[in-house]
């Protein structure tokens, strides 16, 4: 079981780039990336609502629960 973050799907929708967004929410471009390539363990609720606030969108269409026993 996993938890896959589809960042990279929302920017591309909404045309943005990686450095434009990590000015926009505050965060470093390193630690978007972590985010960006599902390498973080962890996301604050203050960044996911600001990824959300900026993208447009529901948390729901950033993550993505897939269950490896199906």
């Amino acid at each position: 079981m996993e938890i896959l973050v589809n960042l990279d799907v929302m920017m591309a929708k909404r045309k943005i780039s990686a450095t434009e967004l990590a000015q926009r929410i505050d965060i470093t471009p390193a630690n978007l990336s972590i985010l960006k390539n599902n390498k973080a363990k962890a996301i604050r609720f203050s960044t996911l609502m600001a990824l959300c606030h900026e993208l447009q969108c529901q948390p729901g269409d950033i993550l993505e629960f897939v269950d490896d026993e199906e």
